[in-house]
């Protein structure tokens, strides 16, 4: 595979962890060499989160500097337009649509942004109504993936196998239904 550079950015509890462990799974399974690195910021409390997943024969640097991503995940929407600027001129940008009011909008200190994602290709879909429809609205992140795996030369089995390696077995037949449907969004 050629080197990849993925952020992967959201609101704490939507996934980005688990979604940058299946990625570092697979690459490994298909003996590429990969870094994760996250950055939690306030997480808990819903609040911003990254993760920079690098693929590649060498992998010096876990963090991948503004203009060199080939995509940018988001799981939501004001994080996309806060992360776009990693992507380089041929970058792609995969964002939910979704809005979640960050708390100085909710305080009523400031309005959520109106300006849409920008980057060279973007694709914006309702990943939340798809998850819905797979059987859970957490299943964002695995929905995103779907969309993902379109662009990524990795065969279709090793995603449903590195979901399933990193889900609970609980939760995998609705994951594999969320990742279909992003695949076919």
């Amino acid at each position: 595979m050629k080197n990849t550079n993925i952020i992967i950015v959201g609101v704490g509890g939507q996934g980005i962890l688990l979604t940058s462990k299946i990625l570092g799974y697979m690459a490994l399974d298909m003996g590429e060499n990969v870094k994760v690195s996250e950055v939690h910021g306030m997480s808990q409390r819903g609040g911003s989160v990254i993760t920079h997943v690098r693929i590649a024969q060498e992998v010096h640097s876990p963090l991948i500097d503004p203009g060199k991503a080939d995509f940018v995940l988001s799981f939501e929407k004001l994080e996309a337009l806060r992360a776009e600027y990693f992507l380089h001129e041929k970058g792609v940008l995969i964002s939910n649509t979704q809005e979640i009011l960050p708390m100085p909008v909710i305080m009523g200190n400031a309005a959520y942004p109106k300006d849409e994602p920008k980057g060279m290709e973007t694709v914006l879909l309702d990943a939340l109504d798809l998850a819905e429809k797979a059987g859970s609205g957490r299943a964002v992140n695995i929905v995103l993936l779907g969309v993902l795996s379109r662009y990524m030369e990795w065969p279709e089995e090793k995603w449903e196998a590195a979901i399933a390696a990193c889900v609970p077995p609980k939760t995998l037949e609705t994951n594999l239904r969320a990742f279909r449907a992003g695949r076919d969004a």
